[in-house]
């Protein structure tokens, strides 16, 4: 099917003009994580980079941590669209600072997004419960499914690292003292199905989550505003920590999500880098889109062109009125 794209596109734009957009962009690989956001981008990028800028697009399996390092010691592949830098900091800022790496753009505009949450048909009823003080004020209202005697709150499965800072800001916050007890939902499928559950139910809930994920893209959550701010130093340095004796009330620090490419695909694909440094989503729209993935068990090509035909009002902000046409081209074949 691609192959047809592609040649579809060269007959249109003439076998010279083709030819000579293909080497500039040349052979290019990107990473396809192993999560569905970043499937659906790497998918997108393919799309787009193949038909709109005339590269040899191809995917190749990535993953964080391998990913960046091949990246930086052996300059492939040349695009990772959604890299998470909160645990590649310190190595990506090398990569940056010895011009081996080069950040194209955030690939999700808010970054990875954490808190606590409640139902927003809760907050709908009672504005209160979108604050701290009013969820505390109010904690009979969130039972916990096994002790009457007590109220719930669910957190991180065991093993993961959010278990640790849900844990502290548990504490920080004193909810034990409020009459909560900290639930351990078993698993991911564990604490997203206890989320489907309340909401089938318009049951009470508060717990850990965070976006973008179908389960917020599924079900409408308000996150609750702890009054605080974000302290990001006491939060790397003691929240997130096994350790941390005092931690401190603090909001979560949005994890900073980035487009990385190498500097060689950046030098010599300068208008396909643009591209990259353009092409950004917002928390709610990956929301809606991975609730669809989700929904229609889709994966990531299938994704991308559901996106590609659905959502021209966001892609096309991305690219030029030229590259445009050349898109909807494409997708006239498809």
């Amino acid at each position: 099917m691609k192959s047809k794209l592609l040649l579809s596109v060269a007959l249109t734009f003439g076998a010279t003009g083709a030819f000579a957009a293909h080497h500039e962009c040349g052979k290019v690989t990107i990473a396809d994580m192993n999560w569905s956001s970043a499937s659906l981008i790497a998918n997108v990028d393919k799309f787009i980079l193949s038909n709109g800028f005339d590269c040899d697009a191809e995917l190749v399996p990535g993953d964080t941590m391998p990913t960046g390092t091949s990246m930086i010691e052996k300059g492939q592949p040349d695009i990772a669209p959604e890299l998470w830098t909160n645990s590649f900091n310190a190595v990506l800022n090398q990569g940056v600072d010895e011009g081996r790496l080069k950040l194209a753009g955030k690939s999700l505009s808010d970054g990875g997004e954490e808190g606590f949450w409640v139902p927003a048909y809760m907050v709908e009823e009672d504005p209160e419960l979108a604050t701290i003080e009013g969820v505390i004020k109010h904690a009979k209202e969130f039972p916990h499914p096994e002790n009457d005697e007590v109220s719930g709150f669910y957190g991180c499965p065991a093993g993961w690292g959010c278990q640790i800072s849900g844990a502290n800001l548990f504490r920080a916050l004193k909810l034990d003292e409020a009459g909560f007890e900290l639930i351990d939902p078993g698993s991911g499928a564990g604490l997203a199905g206890s989320i489907a559950k309340a909401y089938e139910r318009k049951a009470p809930w508060f717990g850990y989550y965070w976006a973008p994920t179908a389960i917020l893209g599924k079900y409408k959550m308000v996150k609750v505003d702890f009054g605080s701010g974000v302290n990001k130093d006491d939060f790397v340095n003691c929240i997130a920590l096994a350790d941390c004796l005092e931690p401190k009330v603090s909001m979560y620090p949005p994890s900073p999500v980035y487009t990385i490419t190498t500097d060689e695909f950046a030098e010599k694909a300068p208008e396909a880098y643009e591209y990259l440094s353009k092409r950004s989503f917002t928390n709610e729209q990956m929301n809606g889109l991975l609730a669809w993935i989700e929904e229609n068990q889709a994966d990531g090509q299938y994704a991308a062109e559901n996106f590609m035909f659905e959502h021209e009002d966001i892609w096309s902000q991305w690219v030029s009125k030229d590259v445009k046409d050349k898109l909807l081209k494409a997708l006239d074949t498809l």
